[in-house]
């Protein structure tokens, strides 16, 4: 039913509690995922406007490496299952290349948080993870805190 999931991560906990999800849906079938964390375009401006270029430049630098490390981790838990994986950094608006992504590969299924890390996120019920379920021309299942 679902052989190929795209599995957009933020590493927050209820991030985390999606991977079990992903992990589970491999004794149903499932065969490939591919793991997704956005490098959040917005944020970077920010500091972008608050820094100066080198500062910003070695900041962007060390959040791709922690997200290279997390990734890394959650690929070899996924591998650890059974699952062939493909792990992507990319970086824009969260919700963008969330559906770039789905609609650039042939996904059966979109596992996702229900809340991201930010508290406005939280305020705003999720809003990556709400718009992913209005937009996404996949299937979505939303994982819950």
């Amino acid at each position: 039913m679902f052989e190929k999931i795209l599995f957009p991560t933020d590493f927050s906990d209820v991030a985390k509690k999606a991977l079990s999800f992903v992990k589970q849906l491999r004794t149903a079938g499932a065969e490939e995922v591919t793991v997704m964390h956005v490098l959040d375009q917005s944020s970077l401006d920010t500091l972008s406007a608050i820094r100066s270029v080198p500062d910003y430049l070695t900041i962007e630098k060390d959040l791709e490496a922690r997200a290279s490390e997390e990734m890394k981790f959650i690929e070899n838990e996924l591998k650890e299952v059974g699952y062939k994986v493909t792990t992507r950094i990319e970086k824009g608006f969260p919700i963008r290349e969330i559906l770039r992504i789905a609609d650039e590969g042939n996904f059966s299924v979109i596992v996702i948080g229900s809340h991201g890390k930010s508290n406005i996120q939280e305020m705003l019920l999720g809003s990556v993870s709400e718009k992913v379920v209005r937009k996404a021309k996949n299937p979505v299942l939303v994982v819950k805190r």
